[in-house]
C-alpha cells in the first residue's frame, strides 16, 4: 500500500459551487450555492397531480368520427 497515492478531496473539489475562489468558509459557500437550492417538483400521481391541460397527440373521439 505504500505505492498508492492518497488523494484527499474536499467538498469544494467534488462539487460545482460557482463561487469562484473561496477565502473564508468553504462549507458555507457550498451550502448556500445553487446545488442546495430548494426545488419544487410537480407530483405525477396522487394529491396535487391533476392537470387541466391534456397530454396532446390524439384527437377526441367525437372529432375523429
Amino acid at each position: 500500500m505504500k505505492n498508492k497515492a492518497k488523494l484527499r478531496l474536499t467538498a469544494t473539489d467534488e462539487l460545482e459551487h460557482g463561487r469562484g475562489q473561496i477565502k473564508d468558509n468553504a462549507l458555507k459557500a457550498v451550502v448556500t450555492s445553487q446545488l442546495f437550492r430548494t426545488r419544487i417538483v410537480k407530483a405525477k400521481k396522487g394529491k396535487g397531480s391533476y392537470s387541466r391541460k391534456g397530454r396532446g397527440g390524439k384527437e377526441p373521439h367525437s372529432k375523429a368520427a
